[in-house]
Formats: C-alpha cells, sequence, structure tokens
C-alpha cells in the first residue's frame, strides 16, 4: 500500500511507527551514474539520515552536510551564525514531508567540493514484520574520492584515470592508491554499513532488557 506525501497529508502518531519511506538518491552533475535507493523508517531524525546518505554513498562523513526542503535547510546549527541550518537533531522525515509537503530533498555534502544529492520520495508503504531499517535496497555507480574537488574535479579524475595517455593518469593513480572503475560499486560492503546503523539504533538499551528478562 502505498501513501502520498504532501502538504496537507496527515499521518496519525499510531500509524507512522510502522511506515517506512524509500528514497532514490541521485548524485547530481557526475557521470557515470551515481545512485542509491534506500528504506528508511518514515520517523527517523534528519541528522540520522544524513549518517544513511553517507553510508548508502559511500561518503567518509568528514564534511559539514545540509537537507534542504525548499528554503529551509537542516544540518548542524552554528549558535554564532544566526543564519544556519536548523537543528537536524530536532527534525523527523515525516515532520519535512508534512509541514513543507514536499517530495523532493536536496542534501549538500562538503560546502567546498559541493556534492549535491537529489532525494525522491518514491512512495511509503508498510514496513516488514522483523526487517531492520534503515534497507539498502540497489545500488548503481561508484562515489566519487573525498576531496577530489567537486563534480568538476571528478570529471577530470575520472578522464585521467582511465586513460594511460593522459598527462595527469600517473599523478591520479598515485593520489588515489588503489584501482579505481567509476561504474564498480561494492553494494554489499555499503549495505553492511547501513545494516550497522539499523542495528545501533535498534539496539534495546540494557536497562530495558533487564527489566523484560
Amino acid at each position: 500500500m502505498e501513501l502520498g506525501a504532501g502538504k496537507g497529508t496527515t499521518y496519525p502518531g499510531g500509524m507512522i511507527a510502522n511506515r517506512i519511506a524509500r528514497l532514490q538518491v541521485t548524485l547530481d552533475d557526475v557521470k557515470p551514474l551515481v545512485r542509491r535507493r534506500i528504506n528508511v523508517p518514515l520517523t527517523i531524525r534528519l541528522d540520522r539520515l544524513h549518517l544513511v546518505f553517507q553510508a548508502a554513498m559511500g561518503w567518509t562523513n568528514s564534511h559539514l552536510y545540509e537537507i534542504r526542503a525548499r528554503d529551509v535547510g537542516w544540518g548542524l546549527p552554528d549558535p554564532d551564525w544566526g543564519d544556519g541550518p536548523l537543528d537536524a537533531r530536532k527534525t523527523r522525515l515525516i515532520d519535512v514531508l508534512e509541514d513543507v509537503g514536499v517530495k523532493t530533498l536536496k542534501y549538500l555534502y562538503d560546502f567546498g567540493d559541493g556534492w549535491e544529492h537529489t532525494v525522491k520520495l518514491q512512495r511509503i508503504t508498510t514496513a516488514i514484520p522483523g526487517a531492520e531499517y534503515p534497507l539498502l535496497i540497489d545500488a548503481v555507480g561508484r562515489f566519487p574520492p573525498e576531496d577530489v574537488g567537486g563534480p568538476w574535479g571528478y570529471a577530470e579524475f575520472v578522464e585521467a584515470i582511465i586513460d594511460p595517455k593522459h598527462e595527469r593518469h600517473f599523478e591520479c593513480v598515485e593520489w588515489i592508491g588503489h584501482p579505481f572503475d567509476p561504474n564498480s560499486v561494492n553494494a554489499d560492503r555499503l549495505a553492511q554499513d547501513i545494516a550497522k546503523l539499523a542495528r545501533k539504533w535498534t539496539r534495546i538499551p540494557a536497562l530495558k532488557r533487564k527489566k523484560l528478562a
């Protein structure tokens, strides 16, 4: 069963706990295509959603980020910067879908390199009993190396790394330090990294386990 997510849509408190959102995350302005599809709890906090994006894409969580819906942004607030993003720890995905009324988000990672991702809500469904979320559905394309210089720098890097005759080929090979195929992706490793987050976030606290024993 699918539910629309638009302005004015309401989700009674007891109805959203077992709902998941299918998100398609595409890295903008890069070739070959880099895309992920993930299932996440509808109630996931945006700071955790950021960590899911990091694990799904393969980023190292080494830079600042912002999740945007229209003209509203969430991330790590800076008390010394009044116009900075809202606190991602205090907002859930369902809140954004209800309050802003969007089906597409923007995820910006590394303000220097400027990696921008388009996040599309594909559908909202009922969670599978016993399954752990977030969950990677599929992965296409290898993520760019950190600090490669954004989409423009990555385009030059790919051109150089795949052409032994390119003037920067050996420089790029030495810099990356390992074989790099932009079309290959280790989906199993990405899925495992996301599964670790799922286990961490669904773990029953020790005190609660003691009470249940």
